[in-house]
C-alpha cells in the first residue's frame, strides 16, 4: 500500500489541537475560580453543564456531545448576548447581564471576564457543530438531562433570595422558582409553575433550536445518518 493511500485512510482531526488545548486551559482556570466564588452548586446551571459537555465534545470530537448543549443554550444565551450588547449602549433588554457592569470587590474584572463565556460559548458551539455535524438525538437527550437538572434544583437547591451573609450563593438555579432572583414567583403554586416550565422549555426553546440546527447543519448519527451511509 502506498504512503498516499495510508494518508488518505487516516482520519483527519476536525477540531484543531490548539483549540482543544486553549479551551481546556480556560476550563482549568474557570472551575476553581467559580468553585471558590460561588460554590459547587453553580455548576448545575445549564450554561455551566454546557461548558463541560463542550470540553468532552472537542476532545472526543463527538457530534452528540456538541449538539446537546447547542440545543440547550443557544436560545437563552442569544438573549444574554443581546442584553449585553444593549447594556453596552445603555439600552438593556432584560437586565440579565447587569452583573457584568457592576464594579465591586467580589466581582472583579477577572471574574467578569470569565463570565464572558456566556457570549462566546454559543458561537463556539455553532462552529463545532459546523465541523462535526448535528446529531438529531440531541433534542431528546438534552431534554431528559434538563429535566434531571431542574428536578435537582427544585428539590434540593435554595429558592431566592440569596442569604445576606452569602449573596453569591446560587439560588433559583435554572429559574425553577420563577424569573426573579429576589423572590419566588407567586402567580401560581410552586409545583404548578415547575411543571409548566418543564413542559415549556422543550417546546419554546429546545425544539425551535433543534429545527434550526438540523436545517442548517449536516446531519450525523441516528437513523437518518445510517440511511445515508
Amino acid at each position: 500500500m502506498s504512503s498516499e493511500a495510508v494518508l488518505s485512510e487516516t482520519p483527519q482531526r476536525r477540531i484543531p489541537l490548539w483549540v482543544k488545548i486553549l479551551y481546556t486551559a480556560f476550563i482549568g482556570v474557570l472551575v476553581p475560580c467559580y468553585w471558590y466564588m460561588y460554590g459547587p452548586t453553580n455548576f448545575l446551571y445549564f450554561c455551566d453543564v454546557a461548558l463541560f459537555m463542550t470540553l468532552a465534545a472537542v476532545w472526543l470530537e463527538s457530534p452528540l456531545l456538541a449538539s446537546m448543549p447547542a440545543v440547550g443554550i443557544l436560545a437563552p444565551q442569544t438573549l444574554w448576548i443581546v442584553d449585553f450588547l444593549g447594556s453596552l449602549v445603555g439600552l438593556p433588554v432584560t437586565g440579565m447581564t447587569a452583573y457584568m457592569f457592576e464594579f465591586d470587590d467580589a466581582r472583579t474584572m477577572f471574574i467578569r471576564g470569565l463570565s464572558f463565556f456566556h457570549f462566546w460559548l454559543p458561537l463556539f458551539l455553532l462552529w463545532i457543530v459546523y465541523r462535526l455535524g448535528y446529531d438529531r438525538r440531541a433534542l431528546p437527550y438534552w431534554t431528559v438531562l434538563a429535566w434531571i437538572l431542574m428536578t435537582v434544583c427544585y428539590v434540593w437547591m435554595p429558592p431566592p433570595p440569596a442569604p445576606k451573609d452569602n449573596e453569591d450563593l446560587p439560588v433559583n438555579i435554572n429559574y425553577v422558582f420563577g424569573l426573579n432572583e429576589e423572590a419566588p414567583q407567586d402567580r401560581m403554586p410552586p409545583h404548578q409553575y415547575f411543571a409548566l416550565v418543564m413542559v415549556a422549555l422543550p417546546l419554546v426553546l429546545f425544539l425551535p433550536t433543534h429545527w434550526m440546527l438540523r436545517t442548517v447543519f449536516r446531519p450525523v448519527g441516528g437513523e437518518r445518518c445510517k440511511g445515508h451511509s
